[in-house]
C-alpha cells in the first residue's frame, strides 16, 4: 500500500498531524519508532494515517538527529489513539513524548532493568538481563464504598495472562484497568537480520487465530518492495485462505460468546461448527490454522476439484446448522435480554480509539479494508459491510453472524470464478533500505504490518499493529456501567487476543 511521505523534524510532529488528520478526516492507524542511526543517522518516528472519507494513506516521519534530545511532542493531546503506540515507543526506544498525560511502562513491566531499550540496534536479543525493582501504580478510585475486585493476571480458563482491576460502588464497575504484555516474545526483535522467507514463519505464528490475516500483510509488504506481480490464481486463493479463516473465527466466537452468559446449547453448537471448519482447514493444506498457504508469490498450492467440492458440501450443511444456531438466540428472551444494551462502545469512544473491525462496526464505523483498500482480489467480489448503531454486545454478536453469511458468498463466488494459471510468481530482490507496509482485513478488525530491507534481502525493521491492539483499550471503556458477572461476555464480545499484544 502506497501514499503520500512527509519528512519532518521531531519537534514540528504534532503541528504537521494536526493538518495531516485535517479535522478528523484522516485517523492515525499506526505510529512506531524506528533506529535509523545506522542506515540514516537519526531515531524516526512514524505516524500513519488512512483517509476516512477517501481510499488514500498520508505517512508522517519525524526525526531525531544523534545529537538531538531523544525527545518528540506527544499527539496523545490530539488523539486518544496515539497514547499507547507512544507509551510503547518510550518502553522500547527510549524517546519521550512530551505532555504525553500517562507514560507508565506499557510493555516493559516493573521487573525490566530502567534505562534499557530493547529495539534499539545496539541491544542485541540474548542479551542477559538483570531483575528491575521498579513499581507499577495503579490509580486509585476513591470515595464512600468504593472498593477493588483484582482479577487475574493468572485466569480460570487456558488463555494468555492479563490483570484487571475493577473499581466498584456496589454491584456498578466504575472503572477498570487493565494490565497486559505478561508474555511479550520479542518478535520484532528476533527477526532482525533474517531473511524474508524465514521471517515469514515468525508472521504466520504471532497468532493463531489471524494466521493467514498476518501472513497475508506481511507477504504483500515484501512484495511491494520488491515489485513482485502474483499470479491471478494466487491472489484468488489468498481470499478463499482469508474467508475460511474469517469463518471459523466468526463461528467459533458466537459459541464462545454464549460461554460467558451460560448459554451452553450455542456455546456447544459453535464449538462442533468450528471444528468442522477447522477439519476442512487440515483436510485442504495439513493444518488446522491454514498455515503454510499464503506464500511469498503467491500461495504454496493450488486445490483440485476434490477439494473445491469439500468447501461447498462443507458450506452448505454448516450454512443450514448456522442458521438454525441464530434462530437459537434471535428468538430466546433470555438472552437478549443480556446483550441488549450491555457493554456499550459509544460511536465517539470507537472513533477517538481508533477501533477497527467487528467492534468498530458495531459501534458505527463504516470501515473495512477489504472494501475500502483493496487487497488480494477483493475488488473482483460482491459482498456487504454490516454496520450496527446500537454498540452493544448484541451489535457485536450480529456483525459477526452477518459477517459469517458474506463470507460464506464470497468463497462462493471464488470457487465459482477460479483462474486457471500460475498460482505462485518469483520475487524480485529487494533494493536496502526500502519499506512498505499492507493492511489486510483480519476476523478482529484490520492488521498492519510495515518492513524495512536490510542489507542482502534481510530484515532491518518489522512492525505489526494487530487488530487487538487499538481495540484493548476500548474494552476499558464499554465494561463502566455494567456489573463484573457481565464482564466475561463484554469481553468476549470483542474476542480480544493476548498473544497479538505479546509479539
Amino acid at each position: 500500500m502506497t501514499g503520500t511521505l512527509q519528512i519532518i523534524p521531531a519537534a514540528t510532529l504534532r503541528a504537521a498531524a494536526t493538518v495531516v488528520s485535517h479535522g478528523g478526516q484522516y485517523r492515525l492507524i499506526a505510529m512506531f519508532a524506528n533506529d535509523e542511526r545506522l542506515a540514516n543517522g537519526y531515531f524516526a518516528i512514524y505516524a500513519i494515517f488512512a483517509g476516512s472519507r477517501e481510499p488514500a494513506f498520508k505517512t508522517i516521519k519525524a526525526t531525531i538527529k544523534q545529537d538531538e534530545p531523544p525527545e518528540f511532542p506527544s499527539l496523545t493531546p490530539l488523539m486518544a489513539s496515539a497514547a499507547w503506540y507512544e507509551r510503547e515507543i518510550h518502553d522500547l526506544f527510549g524517546l519521550t513524548p512530551l505532555g504525553h498525560p500517562d507514560l507508565r511502562p506499557l510493555v516493559l513491566h516493573e521487573n525490566w532493568p530502567q534505562g534499557v531499550y530493547p529495539l534499539r540496534k545496539d541491544f542485541t536479543y540474548d542479551t542477559p538481563m538483570p531483575e528491575g525493582g521498579s513499581e507499577y501504580i495503579v490509580p486509585p478510585v476513591q470515595g464512600e464504598g468504593v472498593f477493588e475486585v483484582p482479577v487475574g493476571p493468572i485466569h480460570a480458563g487456558i488463555i494468555e495472562p492479563g490483570h484487571f482491576r475493577f473499581s466498584q460502588a456496589g454491584e456498578n464497575i466504575i472503572n477498570l484497568e487493565a494490565k497486559l504484555f505478561f508474555t511479550h516474545r520479542g518478535i520484532e526483535k528476533a527477526v532482525e537480520g533474517l531473511p524474508f522467507t524465514m521471517a515469514l514463519y515468525r508472521a504466520e505464528r504471532i497468532c493463531g487465530a489471524c494466521s493467514v490475516a498476518n501472513t497475508l500483510a506481511y507477504v504483500q509488504a515484501v512484495e511491494a518492495m520488491a515489485g513482485a506481480e502474483v499470479p491471478v490464481k494466487g491472489q484468488y486463493l489468498r481470499v478463499l485462505a482469508a474467508e475460511l479463516e474469517r469463518l471459523y473465527n466468526h463461528v467459533g466466537d458466537i459459541g464462545n460468546l454464549c460461554a460467558g452468559l451460560g448459554f451452553a446449547p450455542v456455546v456447544s453448537h459453535g464449538s462442533r461448527l468450528k471444528e468442522q471448519l477447522m477439519r476442512l482447514n487440515e483436510r485442504l493444506t495439513g493444518n488446522r490454522f491454514l498455515r503454510g498457504w499464503v506464500a511469498l508469490g503467491g500461495v504454496g498450492m493450488d486445490i483440485t476439484s476434490v477439494m473445491v467440492k469439500d468447501i461447498q458440501q462443507t458450506l452448505a450443511g454448516l450454512t443450514k446448522d448456522f442458521s438454525g444456531v441464530l434462530d437459537l438466540l434471535r428468538n430466546n428472551d433470555s438472552f437478549l435480554d443480556r446483550v441488549n444494551t450491555t457493554g456499550i462502545l459509544p460511536y465517539q469512544a470507537a472513533v477517538d480509539l481508533g477501533v477497527v473491525g467487528v467492534a468498530a462496526r458495531a459501534s458505527g464505523i463504516d470501515s473495512d479494508v477489504r472494501r475500502d483498500f483493496p487487497y488480494a482480489a477483493y475488488q473482483d467480489f460482491r459482498f456487504s459491510v454490516p454496520v450496527y448503531t446500537s454498540c452493544d454486545v448484541a451489535a457485536r454478536l450480529w456483525v459477526r453472524a452477518d459477517e459469517a453469511a458474506e463470507s460464506a458468498k464470497i468463497v462462493s463466488q471464488v470457487l465459482d470464478s477460479l483462474p486457471s494459471g500460475k498460482f505462485k510468481g518469483d520475487l524480485p530482490p529487494v533494493k536496502p533500505y526500502s519499506t512498505a507496509f499492507s493492511m489486510t482485513e483480519s476476523p478482529r478488525g484490520s492488521s498492519l504490518h510495515w518492513l524495512m530491507a536490510g542489507e542482502s534481502g534481510k530484515i532491518y525493521r518489522y512492525f505489526v499493529r494487530s487488530a487487538s491492539y487499538p481495540n484493548w483499550p476500548a474494552l476499558t471503556v464499554a465494561a463502566p456501567g455494567n456489573i463484573i458477572p457481565d464482564f466475561p461476555l463484554v469481553n468476549k464480545s470483542f474476542e480480544l487476543c493476548y498473544a497479538c499484544l505479546d509479539r
